[in-house]
């Protein structure tokens, strides 16, 4: 089995980064969420990253964040266009963005031989879930006429900001620890009494177990996931393509890939919490866990 890949989501990012949230330092020595990132899939056993970006700010991108990088982790770039479609495809007039998450994967469709993560480039996922989905990537459980894929869970808890409201999937899996579904929980907050509440999909607000495993957008996939994406990207695109905003997300595509048996998913819950720059005050916040885990001996001062 090959050293996997790590995909890292980037085009979202603009050209100038003073004011934007990905290229805020974080760490004690202006380390940024994207340093801690690589900084762990290397430790964990990624040997490769590939930035999915945008052609518009690619020289800026190379020269101010991926140079970092160089003689640490073999390095790569794919570019997200709004105009790379399948054969008999073309972009709708008046869309100006891309196609979603999945339509970012499939910009490296090139690059992929083997098996790969994906994450988000704002994200800090933490040590414990870089490890947890190398180790899957690495040792994949027997084909058994399936692909086998795998994302990491972390607990809602771990996940809220105390600056506002959150929307999550919550996951559902079965007794064996694999995949069965996803439900989409919006407006998520704790209450002044302590609870954690949620809109669902029903119209109720009710309790959500801080308990409950969400999805992150961190996933683990084999290189036969590629194929099947590029299927279903299709038949998005013959069903929703003169949409001027549609998107079309990698859950959509797991959760149809699992439900006609032609792939499994297993749910890798992590220690690891999650930090995000949400809200503008949520960046005190990741700065204060940075220098946490920092004293904790998580990671060393500067990377």
């Amino acid at each position: 089995m090959s050293s996997p890949t790590l995909l890292i989501l980037a085009a979202g990012m603009g050209s100038r980064y003073g004011g934007l949230k990905q290229m805020d330092p974080m760490g004690p020595h202006g380390e940024t969420v994207l340093d801690y990132s690589v900084y762990d899939a290397i430790r964990a056993g990624f040997q490769r990253v590939v930035f999915i970006i945008r052609r518009d700010f690619a020289e800026a991108f190379q020269s101010g964040i991926g140079a970092r990088f160089a003689g640490k982790i073999e390095v790569d770039y794919a570019y997200q266009a709004l105009d790379d479609l399948p054969a008999g495809f073309s972009v709708p007039e008046g869309r100006s963005k891309p196609w979603g998450t999945s339509h970012a994967i499939r910009a490296a469709r090139d690059l992929i031989s083997g098996p790969f993560a994906v994450i988000n480039a704002d994200d800090f996922y933490g040590r414990d879930s870089y490890e947890r989905a190398a180790r899957f990537l690495q040792s994949p459980p027997a084909r058994n006429g399936k692909e086998h894929y795998a994302m990491v869970g972390y607990q809602l808890e771990n996940t809220l900001s105390d600056h506002g409201d959150v929307n999550r999937g919550i996951c559902q899996s079965d007794a064996d620890g694999y995949l069965t579904g996803v439900e989409e929980v919006l407006k998520i907050q704790r209450a002044d009494d302590g609870t954690v509440r949620g809109n669902y999909l029903d119209g109720s607000r009710r309790e959500v177990p801080t308990g409950s495993i969400v999805s992150m957008n961190f996933w683990g996939f084999s290189a036969g996931f590629i194929p099947q994406l590029e299927d279903h990207f299709t038949r998005f695109l013959q069903q929703h393509g003169q949409e001027e905003k549609s998107e079309c997300y990698i859950p959509t595509v797991v959760d149809e890939v699992i439900h006609n048996g032609l792939a499994d998913c297993a749910v890798l819950p992590t220690s690891s919490s999650w930090f995000g720059v949400t809200y503008p005050e949520d960046k005190a916040h990741v700065v204060a866990n940075i220098r946490a885990l920092i004293e904790a001996g998580e990671y060393p001062t500067m990377i």
